[in-house]
C-alpha cells in the first residue's frame, strides 16, 4: 500500500511539471506573437517622406543664410504660457535706411483635433490669420487657410495650401488670391533610396500662362546632399490671350552640395547661371561648431563678398549673433555691413 502511494505521488508530480512546462511554453509563444515584427519595423523606419520642393537643398541653403543678419540690429522674443499659447515678437532696425519694423505673432495648438491657429500683425499695419488642419481628413494630409488684410489700403489676399505626405512622395497644391488675380502652384517630390526628383509649376488662369516650370533632382543622406535644378520662367508683361502659353523667356540652372565633414564642421557649395548669360554665380560656405554654446560661420562668393558670423548662447534662452559683410575688393574703402541679433526664449 505504501509503495502504491509513492508511485502515485511521483506520477502526479511528473504530470504536473509537464503541464507547467507546456503552459509556460504556450505563454512565451503568445508573448512573442504579440511583439511587433523587427523586420517590418525596420522597413517602415527606412521609408522616409521626401521633403517639399522648396526644401530641396535646404541644408546647403541654411549654411549660407543662418547665422547672418547684415545691416540689421534685431531683437527676437519667444514665450509660452501655461495653456500652450505661444507669443513671438520681433523687431529690427536697418542701419542704412534707419527703418524700424516689427512683427507680433500668437500661436495656439489644439492637438487633439489637429488644429493650429496663428494671428499675425506687423508695423505696416497688416493683419494675418492662419488656420491649419492636419491628419484629420486623411493621414498625412495638411490643409492651411491663410488670409491677410491691410486696414490702411484695404488690400486683401488669401491662400489655400494643401500638402499630402506619404512614403516616397510629397504632394503640394496651393492657390493664391490677391488684387493681381489667382495663381495655382503645384509640386511633387518623389524619393527612393536617397534619390530625389521633383517638379514645380505655377499657373495663372487669368493670364492663360504658365509663369514657372521647375525641375530638380538630387541625392540626400545624413552626411552628404546633392541638389540640381532647372528654372524656366516667363516675364509678367508677356501675355497671350486665347491659349495657354508656356514659359520660355528664360532658363536658369543651379546646384548645391552639402557635406557634413564631422560633428563640428559643415560645408556647402552653390552654383547658378542663366542661359544666354555668361555670368556665373558661385559661393562656398562653412559652419564650425566651436562647442555646445558657440559656432562660427563664414562664406564667400565670386563677387569677393565675404560674410562672417558668430553665434553664442550666453545662457539658456539667450542667444547673441554677430555678423559682418565685407567687400573683398575694397577692404579699405568702407561700406561694409555689420549686424547684431539678440534672441530671448522662455
Amino acid at each position: 500500500m505504501l509503495m502504491m502511494l509513492r508511485f502515485y505521488a511521483v506520477a502526479s508530480f511528473r504530470r504536473g511539471s509537464s503541464l507547467a512546462r507546456t503552459h509556460a511554453h504556450v505563454r512565451r509563444s503568445l508573448l512573442r506573437s504579440a511583439e511587433p515584427c523587427v523586420c517590418a519595423r525596420s522597413s517602415l523606419e527606412i521609408m522616409a517622406v521626401p521633403p517639399t520642393y522648396v526644401d530641396l537643398g535646404k541644408s546647403a541653403k541654411d549654411i549660407f543664410t543662418k547665422g547672418y543678419g547684415f545691416g540689421l540690429i534685431k531683437l527676437d522674443l519667444k514665450t509660452r504660457s501655461e495653456n500652450g499659447l505661444e507669443f513671438k515678437s520681433s523687431g529690427s532696425a536697418n542701419t542704412e535706411t534707419s527703418k524700424v519694423s516689427g512683427t507680433l505673432e500668437t500661436k495656439y495648438k489644439w492637438s487633439e483635433h489637429g488644429l493650429t491657429f496663428i494671428e499675425k500683425w506687423n508695423t505696416d499695419n497688416t493683419l494675418g490669420t492662419e488656420i491649419t488642419l492636419q491628419d484629420q481628413l486623411a493621414k498625412g494630409l495638411k490643409l492651411t487657410f491663410d488670409s491677410s488684410f491691410s486696414p490702411n489700403t484695404g488690400k486683401k489676399s488669401g491662400k489655400i495650401r494643401s500638402c499630402y505626405e506619404h512614403d516616397h512622395v510629397n504632394l503640394n497644391l496651393d492657390m493664391d488670391y490677391d488684387i493681381n488675380g489667382t495663381a495655382l502652384h503645384g509640386s511633387v517630390v518623389v524619393g527612393l533610396e536617397g534619390w530625389l526628383a521633383g517638379y514645380q509649376v505655377t499657373l495663372e488662369p487669368g493670364r492663360n500662362r504658365i509663369s514657372q516650370s521647375n525641375f530638380a533632382v538630387g541625392y540626400k543622406s545624413d552626411e552628404f546632399q546633392l541638389h540640381t535644378n532647372v528654372l524656366a520662367f516667363s516675364s509678367p508683361e508677356n501675355q497671350d490671350t486665347g491659349r495657354l502659353r508656356k514659359c520660355n523667356d528664360g532658363t536658369e540652372f543651379g546646384g548645391s552640395i552639402y557635406q557634413k565633414v564631422n560633428d563640428q564642421l559643415e560645408t556647402a557649395v552653390n552654383l547658378a547661371w542663366t542661359a544666354g548669360n555668361s555670368n556665373t554665380r558661385f559661393g562656398i560656405a562653412a559652419k564650425y561648431q566651436i562647442d555646445t554654446d558657440a559656432s562660427f560661420s563664414a562664406k564667400v562668393n565670386n563677387s569677393s563678398l565675404i560674410g562672417l558670423g558668430y553665434t553664442q548662447t550666453l545662457k539658456p534662452g539667450i542667444k547673441l549673433t554677430l555678423s559682418a559683410l565685407l567687400d573683398g575688393k575694397n577692404i579699405n574703402a568702407g561700406g561694409h555691413k555689420m549686424g547684431l541679433g539678440l534672441e530671448f526664449e522662455a
